[in-house]
């Protein structure tokens, strides 16, 4: 049986160089720490990479502790919070936006 090739990810937020930021998901069993987002002073934007299989996956940034859906992900879903997550399909060919 093929192993599905993972895929690179890109996470991109608009934010200030004196916040905070990472990303969380289904993908990282929701861990507000474990992948963090580097501040692109040239862009103005925070960013990370990430390998991920195909799939689907619900995510939030989290910006000084506050968690928010991706305001540029035009995918979304409820929670069990009463608010939105932003869903992320993998394909298994193809890119990722």
């Amino acid at each position: 049986m093929k192993r599905a090739t993972r895929r690179k990810v890109r996470f991109e937020l608009a934010g200030e160089p004196s916040s905070r930021a990472s990303v969380a998901g289904t993908f990282n069993n929701w861990d507000p720490a474990g992948n963090p987002l580097t501040y692109k002073r040239d862009s103005g934007r925070f960013t990370a990479n990430l390998s991920l299989a195909p799939g689907r996956y619900e995510y939030k940034f989290v910006v000084n502790d506050a968690w928010i859906p991706d305001p540029n992900c035009p995918d979304s879903a409820p929670n069990d919070l009463g608010s939105m997550n932003s869903v992320l399909t993998v394909p298994d060919t193809g890119s990722v936006h």
